[in-house]
């Protein structure tokens, strides 16, 4: 498809005048009697006049003539299949209309108490994802430097037979597996298993590299690693504080949540390096230096305490810590220095302070901008300290409103693929092995004898270090074998950092797989020579397979708010496709574990193969992942959700009077829509799922509930345990207490009430690996007590390297002045299987004066108009129209001063050597210290187009440098996550 160019006037009057004439015959067709203003508001016009135009007959109603078509299922009946975009995490609601198989328009769900009947440019143009012409429509292997077409058969039993000649040669930790953020609930727990039979946890997914720091800091300080409240309920919020987020183009159609809240008064603040189209919407925009979160937000503590602006009982009953962290912010924080640090004058701090604590209840929203840094772990720990001090965490409109990346982050994240844990945050320790063995029907000794000798209960590699995994010299990594094996299941390497060194560790790989519905980056970087003029690695096994989308199979999967919602199935798998969670059974049954891996399940055919019914690995989920509480959110109940999406009000989540679904007969009543976990017990218990976390202001079977004691009951004589009278409405102990098991059941008098077949379940057992769920259901439902206890939330943790958040300067950085005051972390051993240097670099960086050759501040983040490594969004002629070229954001000064002119090429160097070809953007968006790339980009590779590296028609439609071909080193020192906001470069006039 030949885009336009929106640099040409000629041509864009030209497509102006078209557009003008499709609208005047969509909508005589197509609306006949609808009015300008109704197709503006339904049609999502705002979202591009191209995109627009390509959208009307996707959004027009159903009519008479539709009912004559044929559909698939042979009812003569137009089919509308209820799905939900697979894009970021929002959750829009998607009703896709299904004519003779083929997926023929869509209208966003007007019901949907998520989305309300609106799409951003991605979702509205979802329909291509399915059906999309560049997609990977077969089996394919590299031979001699191309892609050839084979046989499925063919692919299994060669990827299979190389996997078992590299577990014999090195043990199954030689291949890694990457998962995806994109697979359903259902896949993403699936695939922990599957690995799990195989016998590595050599597993992870797109998180690790997105909110793992979130998903640490958080549940490290009040118990739960995921967002608090929902977007919903930021209706109800006084003040919004948004740090590192810009929902606007990441998460557009959350702002509406927001939107609607201003409207009602609501102050909304934009802490953030860039002016981003988030802060437009701000009444307070504050930049700051890039890395510099901890002292902005302990200067906004430090107002917050000087005018004894906190929230003291709340913190007295609630917070362990809070006096430590008064002392430090006090002593350390001053005015002066927080302007020191972070360039940020006291009155603007003052005023974010002000309007934070004369507006409650207030919220905090983050995104990447604040998780992806060295001490990342340490920034989230901060955003919740200062929510705590100002007591907004469990109550209405507070909270820390977390948005997630991808469309299942969160889903994936709970139950999936992790490295260090089984589904649910269950850890790699026996009790929890023992658990799921049970669950999954085998033997705990057969799953052990899988593993190598020592490897069962330790930690992975991260998917931000597999690189080092191969390069990394074998004596210092703490497994027996290098990697030599790497399938990428649904990830896009372009979004990790080190693309250089990333290129060079897959040219050293035995087995490379791709699964993906696009071939993504790696397909491409693969066949790539290593130099020019050079042939890649001959005795290097490289395949792509062809995945369905979630399009074309069903499954649940998780909103940011944690709100689980059902996919139907809209098309049948297209071309060659198959879907994940049917590739995952046919190797399982090449490598020998494949009546294991689905024992618990019914198989259906599609196109003729067996495939795992989706309902039944969620049943089974049901069985075992008590820890958070998907035990509760059967198929069933998810399914009457979707169709009944009007019943659910739109601020509180709740059903709105007395609703029962006429299929199933289940009532409705009482229920927060998705039932965002966690929802409680067996679905039988009908727990109603928890809105908002740790809002003791609800009976805990309303949602309501009280800081997890996940801690211990005590720290240095200090009680960590909440105060008395702090408590959830109803409770029968009006104190706070410890997590429940057999012991406490028994010395409350409370083990009677279980039943005879609860007794034998749950003794022995605690709360979490009590099978019956009979200990949840007394605890709850008869005492209004919460299974893992009532404690305060921590602001000093003492497990991370910092209890108290430290500010540390980045490792690659252009203030030397500021790394001798707040110098980083020293290096650390084995730490996740490999080695990892902090001080080492930071002080080479420093003596090699990095700082003067690359004096700009390089960070990056997303655009409205593309996704994750965007190889999917850049492959759809709508998307692709909308952004045509990779960029970098240059403030005028800084461009003046290299003779650059906006729309000029230039060349952006960063110290790994990345030499990337793009087109500059002069704006005051950002400082003259700072720069801005979106990471959405592929297909170029310092300076040169990869087009003839990928498989013939299936290759994006824009291509462009990766910002992280030139990102540098650097990981959290909790989570491994990258350093991505905090770089340094050079640009230069191409």
């Amino acid at each position: 498809m030949l885009l336009t160019k929106k640099s040409d006037a000629v041509t864009r009057t030209t497509a102006g005048a078209s557009l003008v004439q499709s609208l005047r015959r969509g909508l005589s067709h197509a609306l006949p009697t609808m009015d300008r203003r109704g197709f503006l508001r339904r049609s999502g016009l705002g979202v591009g006049a191209g995109l627009a135009a390509s959208q009307l007959a996707l959004v027009r109603k159903a009519d008479a003539a539709d009912t004559a078509a044929h559909s698939v299922d042979g009812s003569g009946q137009v089919v509308v299949r209820r799905t939900v975009c697979s894009h970021c995490s929002v959750g829009c609601a998607v009703d896709a209309v299904v004519e003779n198989g083929v997926w023929v328009r869509q209208e966003p769900v007007f019901d949907s108490p998520i989305n309300m009947g609106s799409h951003c440019a991605k979702g509205a143009s979802l329909r291509e994802h399915g059906h999309g012409e560049y997609r990977l429509r077969y089996p394919m292997k590299l031979v001699n430097g191309k892609y050839e077409r084979i046989s499925w058969d063919q692919a299994l039993n060669e990827i299979s037979a190389k996997m078992l000649d590299l577990r014999k040669a090195s043990g199954p930790d030689s291949v890694y597996v990457v998962g995806s953020s994109k697979h359903s609930n259902e896949q993403s727990y699936l695939l922990r298993k599957w690995m799990s039979f195989w016998g590595s946890n050599n597993c992870d997914h797109q998180a690790r590299i997105c909110h793992s720091t979130t998903v640490a800091g958080v549940a490290n300080t009040w118990g739960y690693g995921a967002m608090t409240n929902s977007y919903n309920d930021m209706q109800n919020s006084k003040c919004a504080l948004y740090i590192g987020s810009n929902a606007a183009e990441a998460h557009p159609v959350s702002m509406l949540h927001m939107l609607h809240s201003k409207e009602t008064g609501c102050k909304m603040i934009v802490i953030d390096p860039r002016f981003t189209r988030t802060a437009a919407k701000a009444d307070q925009y504050v930049r700051i230096r890039s890395g510099t979160d901890i002292p902005v937000l302990f200067g906004v503590l430090y107002h917050i305490f000087k005018n004894g602006w906190e929230d003291k009982k709340y913190i007295n009953d609630r917070v362990f810590g809070m006096d430590k962290v008064r002392e430090e912010v006090l002593a350390k924080w001053t005015p002066d220095k927080v302007e020191e640090v972070s360039g940020v004058k006291e009155a603007d701090l003052y005023r974010v302070a002000e309007t934070m604590a004369k507006n409650r209840p207030g919220t905090i929203v983050w995104c990447m901008g604040q998780t992806q840094h060295t001490i990342g772990n340490a920034m989230v720990r901060a955003s919740c300290i200062l929510q705590l001090a100002l007591g907004n965490v469990g109550i209405s409109g507070g909270g820390a409103n977390i948005f997630r990346g991808h469309d299942n982050v969160q889903g994936a994240t709970d139950v999936g693929p992790n490295p260090d844990s089984l589904p649910g945050y269950y850890g790699l320790a026996e009790g929890s092995w023992k658990h799921f063995a049970n669950a999954w029907g085998v033997d705990f000794e057969w799953i052990k004898g899988r593993y190598a000798p020592g490897m069962m209960g330790k930690s992975g590699i991260t998917v931000s270090r597999w690189i080092d995994g191969i390069l990394e010299k074998n004596d210092l990594i703490d497994q027996p074998s290098n990697l030599r094996g790497v399938i990428f299941w649904g990830h896009a390497p372009n979004s990790q950092t080190r693309g250089l060194e990333m290129k060079t560790a897959m040219d050293k790989l035995d087995l490379l797989v791709v699964i993906d519905p696009y071939p993504s980056a790696t397909a491409s970087m693969a066949a790539m020579p290593a130099k020019q003029g050079s042939e890649v690695n001959p005795d290097r096994a490289v395949y792509l397979l062809p995945a369905s989308t979630q399009f074309e199979t069903s499954g649940s999967c998780t909103a940011s708010n944690r709100s689980v919602q059902w996919r139907e199935k809209v098309i049948e798998p297209l071309w060659e496709s198959r879907s994940d969670h049917m590739i995952m059974y046919q190797l399982a049954q090449k490598l020998g574990f494949g009546q294991e891996l689905v024992k618990n399940y019914k198989m259906q055919k599609v196109g003729g193969m067996d495939e795992p019914v989706p309902e039944d690995i969620l049943r089974e989920i049901n069985r075992c992942v008590w820890t958070i509480g998907y035990t509760g959110i059967s198929p069933e109940r998810v399914k009457a959700h979707m169709r009944h999406m009007a019943a659910f009000d739109v601020k509180t989540l709740k059903c709105k009077g007395t609703v029962k679904d006429s299929e199933t007969g289940y009532d409705m009543t009482g229920d927060y829509f998705g039932l965002p976990w966690p929802c409680w017990g067996t679905p039988e218990l009908k727990h109603p799922g928890s809105p908002n976390l740790y809002d003791t202001h609800k009976h805990v079977m309303d949602g309501g509930g009280n800081f997890r004691a996940n801690f211990g009951v005590e720290r240095d004589g200090v009680n960590l345990l909440a105060e008395d009278g702090s408590h959830s409405v109803g409770a029968d102990i009006t104190t706070g207490y410890p997590e429940f098991d057999h012991v406490l059941m028994k010395k409350l008098g409370w083990w009677d009430e279980l039943t005879d077949a609860e007794k034998k379940a749950a003794d022995g057992k605690n709360w979490k690996t009590d099978s019956s769920g009979g200990i949840i259901r007394v605890v709850m439902k008869n005492h209004g007590c919460y299974p893992f206890g009532n404690a305060k939330a921590r602001a000093v943790v003492w497990n991370f390297p910092d209890a108290i958040p430290q500010h540390r300067e980045p490792l690659y950085g252009t203030r030397p002045d500021m790394v001798a005051k707040y110098p980083t972390h020293d290096d650390k051993k084995a730490f996740w299987r490999l080695p990892t240097l902090y001080k080492t670099v930071q002080e080479k960086n420093i003596a090699d004066k990095l700082y003067e050759k690359f004096p700009l501040i390089m960070t990056s983040g997303r655009l409205v108009e593309y996704e994750g490594g965007g190889e999917e969004t850049r492959s759809n002629p709508w998307l692709a129209e909308l952004q045509q070229e990779m960029f970098v954001e240059l403030n005028p000064k800084a461009a003046a001063e290299r003779g650059i002119s906006d729309g000029d090429r230039v060349w952006v160097n960063t110290p790994t050597g990345g030499h990337l070809n793009v087109q500059a953007l002069v704006t005051e968006r950002v400082a003259a210290d700072t720069v801005f790339l979106p990471f959405h980009f592929s297909g170029r590779w310092q300076g040169a187009d990869m087009l003839a590296y990928y498989p013939a028609g299936a290759h994006p439609i824009v291509r462009g440098e990766a910002v992280n071909t030139g990102t540098t080193y650097g990981y959290d020192s909790v989570t491994m996550m990258q350093e991505t906001k905090t770089t340094v470069c050079q640009i230069e006039k191409a």
